[in-house]
């Protein structure tokens, strides 16, 4: 039977050392690898449980078409306390894009815009 288990999500940015520290400053990550070459800046950073590698795109690429579209649509980040964690990044001025809702009995969810219009999604599950 096939077996796979999450091993990275991959974005592309025209600056990938501010989009790291976003992640580091604003949602914890810790800072990793850290690659250039004369073709390529790539910049890791981790969560637990999720790497992401930044790589940098040449100036005048396009942005993702606006959403709906099709591909990855978000990620999501799992949070004990949705209400304090939105308060906390919205004292650093992240902009959310979807206030705190309640998804389904168990589930609230609320979305943040990242670097490089990245949407990402913060949800509390309790117990039903």
């Amino acid at each position: 039977m096939f077996e796979a288990a999450l091993d990275h999500i991959h974005i592309r940015s025209l600056d990938p050392d501010a989009a790291a520290r976003f992640y580091v400053d604003h949602l914890g990550a810790t800072l990793g690898e850290r690659l250039e070459t004369e073709k390529l800046l790539r910049v890791a950073v981790a969560l637990p449980g999720l790497n992401i590698f930044i790589d940098r795109v040449p100036e005048g690429t396009r942005p993702a078409s606006p959403r709906p579209h099709r591909g990855l649509e978000h990620f999501g980040l799992r949070v004990p306390q949705l209400d304090s964690a939105v308060a906390e990044l919205k004292a650093k001025g992240i902009e959310f894009t979807m206030e705190p809702t309640e998804f389904r009995p168990g589930l609230r969810i609320a979305f943040l815009r990242g670097p490089d219009d990245v949407s990402i999604e913060l949800l509390e599950r309790t117990a039903v």
